[in-house]
Formats: structure tokens, C-alpha cells, sequence
């Protein structure tokens, strides 16, 4: 009976919060009409393409005994008005009225409030992303049969704030408020552009940004349409922002359209020639930029101009290197033709000696008949050397200058720079050609050389016959060599690139396994503290800057620590346990690999107890340099990569020991939480082979019992003493990021990060 009147009073609180009397209940609420709601044949539950603004009194209510997650088709047919449930008169309704009272026990005011807050923040604002957390629980459709809204509140459910908060609203005297929420089932209009082209922005924008986005036709409370793109675009690298584009106007969303359009017509057609990047300006808008210069449709008619130009110009290069290297091409054949009559007259005379070598006669024969010659005689008539008039036609192109216009199509730069890619094919093939053809000269030439050396040694014993008998009856001649085997290439040979998803697992496994073989327990201890608190201190003693100051708050702090962390009594002079921070039996895991490892602990590295001085502190961190010092003396990088290091308005110093990040998203993700919109991003090209410590397995655990996993699981730092390398710089960049203020809140007011990039090589 208790529990009874408790359920009775929890409903009856519930009602009055409402404001819902059942035994009196407006005509608003009674009053159901029909909405004649044909279900579209192609329907994604789950995709909303529009938000917007709705009247609470517009929008009528309907209960359904299903799942939010059930067919509509099944939803709807099953669905009856609000009245319904609320009427416990009529027989036939008892058991839906049930369900509605079972519905109020199972709802907490708190999170009717929560929706009432949301739509407080929401009629000030639209959120940046424009959906917002509890948008799916809003199952709001639009009858376009009868121009009316009606939401369906699935029974089977287990949240009903939204239909209560609705439903409250529509109770109270004042009416005339709106609610922000997604309709479902409802297609893009046609009001800016076609619907088709919709489907075309989600098309280019994704081979842009590498992201679908998210397109809505939002409307704001005077039912303005705004249509909104939000998504995610690769600004550096990898590294990636949230952008929203708002397009307020036909004339707007069309230039956008054709921009994009535009584009992505000429990076898929020409992409050796044209490739755009993305960027967010000061408002989170996305940006496109071809190099350095920002991409807008109103000033595209004069950059197609200028690119058309820049095409007029390569073009004309590129003729007159195939022209040069067509007559480059002739010489070598010339070139190659007299080799080729010399090469042969000198194999006819070496195949004749080795005929005639065999017989007596033979010997005798050839003695007589080349002897009559003289060694140093040339050839008295030169052949006519004939080339053939394929390989001796010019192939230069029609090199008419095309009339100048005023404007240009994309058609035309399309045609343009297919011509211009046509030709420099042609010339990289003439060019191949040309270095093949200077390969196989310089090898018959070795080859004639060869011959002749050969002669020249039959010529020497041709003094007197008896002299060349002798020489010809030896066992062995000398034989005809073949020319060197030599690559003759232009082509610059192509390196591996560093990627982080496929190599870094096999270069973390291959570091690991060095490191381990290489480092002794105290410079891997020493290397852990550097990944630690201890950073800046470390490198203060490195570089001599050290107070006694420093010493001592640091030395406080730590003790602090050691105490909170390590539950050390005031009594306690030092931790029994030492480095034995739990029992080695304990089985742990790292990305779901087992092992019974003891995880390093910088106090009992550095001995911290209750009576550690600080002169015995500062030793013990001078000790932690040197070992650091020694380690990275041992161990190289096995590949060339980049690596990362990012500062609020801070520089690289070099003289300092910095852990730099082989991902690049990972050291951004951490430095953009940080207060400040600036921040200096640093790109270091590492080459292989160069001193560095990459933090692996063994940096973090010891490996007593051998179970350790091998690998670079844990982190993906690396530490690299730039003070030992010559570094040069390469290129400097900026670009911006989207970041929210508050993580979690969709209402969360935003902020630009700007970032600048210095990107170095070393020397």
C-alpha cells in the first residue's frame, strides 16, 4: 500500500509540473485533425536535411505502441491522437491511458528541464554543427498533404522528455512559442539549388576535405533559409578542423556551387596540374586555396585567365625542348649510325681472323690480305648514312599562335592543358629515348674501343709471318668485350614516404627491439623521467640554467606527489617497496596483449624519500642527463620520418632535449586545448640513421620476467637532440582550426586557431 501511494504522488507531482489536469482537459488537446501523411518510398530515418523553427501550437501529437527504431510505414499506421491516452472515460481506452500513466512514471522532471534548457540555448542560438544532442529523440514529421506537423512519440521507448516538454508547452496560456528541432523525411528544396545538386556538394566537397559533410537547409525563426554544410577538412597534413559554411542566399549557394564545381572538374581531369587546398577562415568557413592563392568565384573568370596564360607558356617551352631535343635525338642517331658502320667493318675483320685462324691456309690468307692495309689508314669513301625519314621528320606540333580572348571557359583551359600534358608526354618519352640512345652509343663505343685494342694486338705480331704463326697457334685470344652496363636517367628516383598508419606499428617493433638490446635499465629509466613532470627541470640542469630555487621547489613538489600518489605516512623515511610497485605475478596488458611487467615510477628512479636533500637531488638528475646523453649515442632511427613539436606562442630551443611527436594530429590534439590561439607547429624531416630515442614498451615498463610486448604502444614520442644537427629550414605555412571552448557543449562558443608551420631538413 505504501508503495502505492508513493507512485500516486509521484504522478500526481509529475501532472501538476505539467500542468495537465486529466479530468479537465483543453480543447487544444481534444481537438485532432486529420493529416492525410503519405511515407515517401526512399526514407533514411536516421538523415536529417532539415531544421528549423516550428510553432508548439502547430505541431499535433500522436502515440504509437512501437520502437523509435520500427519501420515509419509501422509507426504511423499503429499511431492514435494524444486524446486517446489521456482519456480514461471511454472503455476502449483504458489500457492506452494506462500506458500514458506507466509513460509519466517513468520520466524525471530533471530531464524535461534538460530539454527546456536546450531549447532556451537554442532560441538564442543555432549550434555550430547545428545538430545537437538530444536532436534523434525528436520525432517530428511534416505533412505536405495538409501542411502540418505532427510528432509521434514511440511508447516502446525508454526516454520521454521531449514528447512531456512538447506537451507541457502546448498546456500553458501562452502558445506562441517555437521549438528548434530536425523534421524528418523531408527532401532538400529547390529553393537555392536543384536537389540533384545537393548530392554534387556532397560529391566535391568529400574530394576536397577527404570527409563527408553534413548539408541542412536550416530555417530561422522569420522561416529565412540558411543552407548550412558542416564537416571536418584536412587543413595540414593530416590534421584535421571542423568548418560550417552558410550559404543565406540563392546567389550565394550558386556561386558556391559552380566554385566547387569548377574545381573539382579541373583536379579530376588535370590532377598533375591542379589540386586545391582547404583551409577555415576567422568565422570557421571553409576556405580553398590553389598554392598560395585563395580561390573565389568571383574572381574566377581572371584566374581561368591566368592560368590559361601560365598554359600558353609551358606549352610554348615545351615545343621548343622537343624541337632542341629532336635535333638532340638526330646527332645521336647520326652519331650512332657512323659507330655502327665503323663497329661492324672492325667485327667482319675479328670474325675473319677467327675463321681464318683454324687452317693453315687460312692463317696465310688473312696475313696477305690485311696486311696490305695499313693500321692508320681511313676509310677512303664514307658511306651514305641514311636515316630513317620517320626518326628524321620533324614532330614539332603547329606552333600557330592561338588569338588572344578576353575570357576563357573551363572547356577551353581543359582543352588547354590536355594539349600541354600530350606534349610534355611526348618530351619526357623524347627525353627517354635521348638517354637510351646515349646509353647504347657510349656502350658501342666501348665496344669499338674494345675491337680496336683487339686489332691492334694482331697488327702487333703481323711483323713477319713467322712471328704471326706463332701468335695465332696460342691457346687462348684475347676476346671481344662487351660495353658497360650503365643507367642513363633524368628521372629522379622516388623515396619511401613515411606513413604513420602502415609504418609505424613495424617502426615502433623495430626501435623497441634495438632499444631493448642496446639500452641498460638506467638509461631506460632515465628516459622515462624525461616523458614525465620532470621535463623542464631536466633540461635545465643540461643546459646549466639550474637555481637552487628550482632544486628546491621542485624537490617539494615531488615529495608532495610521492606522498599523495605513493599514500607514503609522515613517518615513513622511504618507500619499502622500492621499485617493486606491484607483485610480479600480476598479470597487466597493453592494447590487449598480456604481460606481468612492472610500470616505471620516476620516485623510486630518483630514490625519493622523506630525508632526500636537495644535493642529493640535484645529483641524481645530472646522473639522468648523462644517461640520456649516453642513450641516444647508442640507438638511430630506421627510417627517414617526420616529427612533430607544438607551442603556444613558443619556439623551438635547441638546446633543450624535446620529445617530438611522430603524429602529427596527436601533438595538435594536445596543444589546442591549451589557452591561446597561436601556436608554432614544428616539422623536423628526420633521416635515417640520425641519433634519436623512440618511446617504446621498454621506456615505460622493466622487462624482469620477459613478457613485455614488443612495440609502441604507449606513446608515440620520440626524443631527437636537435643541438647535435645542422638544420635547415624548407617551407613555412599557416592555417587555422575550429576549436569549441567547451568540449561537450554544442552551444559552446568557438575559437580560430591560427598555426604557423616551420618545416626543416637536416643537413
Amino acid at each position: 500500500m505504501p508503495r502505492k501511494i508513493k507512485v500516486q504522488e509521484n504522478i500526481e507531482e509529475k501532472l501538476e509540473y505539467i500542468g495537465l489536469n486529466l479530468d479537465k482537459i483543453p480543447a487544444s488537446i481534444k481537438k485532432f485533425e486529420p493529416l492525410d501523411f503519405r511515407i515517401p518510398k526512399f526514407y533514411d530515418e536516421k538523415q536529417y536535411r532539415q531544421y528549423r523553427y516550428i510553432p508548439i501550437k502547430d505541431i499535433q501529437i500522436l502515440l504509437t505502441p512501437t520502437n523509435r527504431l520500427d519501420e515509419l510505414e509501422e509507426k504511423y499506421k499503429k499511431a492514435s491522437p494524444l486524446y486517446e491516452y489521456l482519456d480514461q472515460k471511454k472503455e476502449e481506452n483504458i489500457l492506452k491511458h494506462t500506458k500514458f500513466l506507466e509513460m509519466l512514471t517513468q520520466v524525471k522532471i530533471e530531464d524535461i528541464q534538460k530539454v527546456e534548457e536546450e531549447q532556451a540555448n537554442l532560441n538564442k542560438k543555432i549550434p555550430f554543427k547545428v545538430k545537437f544532442e538530444g536532436n534523434y529523440l525528436w520525432q517530428i514529421y511534416y505533412s505536405e498533404n495538409t501542411d502540418k506537423y505532427f510528432m509521434l512519440v514511440p511508447t516502446e521507448e525508454a526516454d520521454y522528455s521531449t514528447f512531456f516538454f512538447l506537451l507541457k508547452k502546448q498546456l500553458e496560456k501562452r502558445r506562441t512559442g517555437k521549438i528548434f528541432v530536425p523534421v524528418r523525411n523531408v527532401g532538400y528544396s529547390s529553393t537555392y539549388i536543384r536537389k540533384n545538386e545537393f548530392e554534387d556538394l556532397e560529391n566535391y566537397l568529400w574530394l576536397f576535405t577527404k570527409d563527408w559533410p553534413l548539408i541542412y537547409e536550416v530555417y530561422d525563426k522569420k522561416d529565412e533559409l540558411t543552407i548550412q554544410i558542416v564537416g571536418e577538412t584536412e587543413v595540414y597534413e593530416k590534421i584535421k578542423s571542423l568548418y560550417n559554411k552558410k550559404l543565406k542566399s540563392k546567389e550565394e549557394a550558386t556561386q558556391f556551387y559552380k566554385l566547387l564545381k569548377a574545381m573539382f572538374i579541373l583536379q579530376t581531369e588535370l590532377p598533375d596540374y591542379f589540386n586545391f587546398r582547404t583551409d577555415v577562415d576567422k568565422n570557421g568557413e571553409i576556405e580553398f586555396y590553389f598554392e598560395d592563392e585563395k580561390m573565389e568565384y568571383l574572381d574566377l573568370p581572371q584566374w581561368i585567365f591566368d592560368q590559361y596564360d601560365i598554359g600558353v607558356e609551358k606549352i610554348e617551352v615545351a615545343k621548343e625542348l622537343l624541337e632542341e631535343n629532336h635535333n638532340k635525338l638526330k646527332k645521336l642517331q647520326e652519331e650512332g649510325a657512323i659507330q655502327e658502320i665503323e663497329y661492324l667493318a672492325k667485327e667482319k675483320q675479328i670474325s675473319t681472323f677467327l675463321e681464318c685462324k683454324k687452317s693453315f691456309f687460312g692463317k696465310f690468307k688473312y696475313y696477305f690480305k690485311y696486311s696490305k692495309k695499313s693500321k692508320n689508314k681511313k676509310l677512303e669513301k664514307k658511306e651514305e648514312i641514311k636515316i630513317d625519314e620517320k626518326q628524321e621528320k620533324s614532330k614539332k606540333k603547329n606552333t600557330k599562335t592561338k588569338l588572344k580572348k578576353d575570357n576563357y571557359t573551363i572547356e577551353e583551359l581543359l582543352e588547354l592543358y590536355q594539349e600541354l600534358a600530350k606534349v610534355e608526354s611526348e618530351l619526357k618519352n623524347l627525353l627517354m629515348d635521348i638517354n637510351a640512345l646515349k646509353l647504347k652509343n657510349k656502350n658501342r663505343k666501348k665496344k669499338i674501343e674494345n675491337a680496336t685494342r683487339f686489332i691492334e694486338e694482331i697488327d702487333s705480331h703481323k711483323k713477319s709471318i713467322f712471328e704471326f704463326w706463332k701468335y695465332t697457334n696460342k691457346d687462348e685470344v684475347a676476346a671481344l668485350e662487351e660495353g658497360e652496363v650503365e643507367e642513363v636517367s633524368n628521372i629522379k628516383k622516388i623515396s619511401k614516404v613515411f606513413d604513420f598508419e602502415d609504418d609505424f606499428e613495424k617502426f615502433g617493433k623495430m626501435m623497441d627491439k634495438i632499444q631493448r638490446r642496446v639500452l641498460t635499465k638506467d638509461e631506460t629509466d632515465s628516459l622515462y623521467l624525461l616523458s614525465t613532470n620532470l621535463n623542464e627541470i631536466l633540461n635545465k640542469v643540461k643546459n646549466n640554467e639550474i637555481v637552487p630555487k628550482d632544486i628546491e621547489n621542485s624537490l617539494k613538489e615531488l615529495k608532495k606527489e610521492a606522498k599523495e600518489e605513493k599514500m607514503l605516512t609522515a613517518d615513513e623515511e622511504f618507500d619499502i617497496f622500492g621499485g617493486i610497485a606491484q607483485d610480479k605475478t600480476k598479470v597487466s596488458k597493453i592494447k590487449n596483449k598480456k604481460h606481468r611487467e612492472i610500470a616505471k615510477d620516476k620516485y623510486s628512479i630518483l630514490e625519493i624519500s622523506k630525508n632526500t636533500k636537495q644535493l642529493g637531488y640535484k645529483l641524481s638528475l645530472e646522473k639522468v642527463i648523462e644517461n640520456i646523453k649516453n642513450a641516444l649515442q647508442k640507438v638511430v632511427v630506421v627510417d627517414d620520418l617526420p616529427i612533430y613539436k607544438a607551442f603556444i606562442d613558443g619556439k623551438l630551443e635547441n638546446n633543450n632535449m624535446n620529445l617530438f611527436n611522430i603524429n602529427e594530429e596527436f601533438e595538435m590534439n594536445d596543444i589546442v586545448e591549451e589557452a591561446g590561439n597561436k601556436i608554432n607547429l614544428y616539422k623536423i624531416n628526420l633521416k635515417k640513421g640520425i641519433n634519436a630515442i623512440s618511446y617504446t614498451n621498454i621506456i615505460f615498463y622493466d622487462n624482469q620476467n620477459k613478457t613485455l610486448p614488443v612495440g609502441q604502444d604507449l606513446s608515440t614520442k620520440i626524443l631527437v637532440d636537435i643541438s647535435k644537427v645542422q638544420l635547415e629550414q624548407k617551407s613555412k605555412k599557416e592555417f587555422h582550426m575550429v576549436h569549441f571552448d567547451e568540449k561537450d557543449d554544442d552551444f559552446s562558443k568557438i575559437s580560430i586557431k591560427t598555426i604557423n608551420v616551420y618545416e626543416y631538413n637536416i643537413l
